[in-house]
């Protein structure tokens, strides 16, 4: 039986995984939910340039909960860190579109097998609007997806096939989840690291998406 990590735990671990493969002086899209939490990861003598959608290059914490005259893509308060910006959303969207993000880290309702995100639209049910999020999966270099592995009514997010509308097809390089690391290499989908405490066949019985298991694969 998979080991059930409450929510705190299971979103931090997935964050600081994440956190720690980032490269220093990376420029960083980060999307709303655990992808937040990765600046509390980052290790010691790595710098990060994050970018928010709607516009601040070199976003750091912010320093009041409540002063919302600078905030990030989800609403939540940042600041300005020194050597920064505030940059219109013409040019934010520019520099996505461009390819200038070196990396970003968004969370899922379901990735597939051939790497395609929907992380935006239950239809009937939630439907937030697309954002940023179609633009950046497409110009940033690397995608990053940081999600639980199940849903809270057990089912897998990592699927066979997407069901929900799509964010981007074939987007996703790297799926990290509180069990394991899975990247998309040459169009397949292989597991190179797990946790330490899960038993891999337990993973890909679990699993719907079809996954292949590095033969050097690792443990965290």
């Amino acid at each position: 039986m998979l080991p059930e990590l409450n929510e705190e735990t299971a979103r931090e671990r997935i964050a600081s995984i994440i956190a720690s493969e980032l490269e220093d002086g990376a420029l960083v899209n980060l999307g709303i939910g655990i992808p937040q939490l990765i600046p509390n990861f980052v290790p010691p003598g790595v710098k990060l340039i994050l970018q928010t959608e709607n516009g601040v290059i070199m976003a750091g914490k912010g320093k009041d909960p409540n002063d919302l005259r600078i905030i990030d893509a989800g609403g939540t308060p940042v600041s300005v860190l020194p050597g920064g910006a505030i940059v219109s959303s013409e040019l934010s969207f520019a520099i996505m579109r461009g390819g200038h993000v070196d990396a970003t880290v968004l969370g899922a309702l379901e990735v597939d097998q051939e790497g395609s995100l929907a992380n935006w639209m239950i239809p009937q049910v939630r439907v937030p609007g697309m954002g940023g999020a179609m633009d950046i999966v497409t110009g940033a270099k690397k995608v990053y997806i940081a999600t639980r592995h199940f849903n809270k009514d057990g089912s897998c997010k990592l699927v066979k096939k997407c069901t929900l509308p799509l964010t981007g097809y074939g987007v996703a390089d790297v799926i990290v989840t509180e069990y394991c690391i899975i990247r998309n290499t040459y169009g397949r989908m292989v597991m190179t690291e797990i946790a330490k405490d899960v038993c891999i066949s337990e993973v890909l019985e679990k699993t719907p998406m079809e996954i292949s298991v590095s033969a050097h694969i690792k443990r965290f």
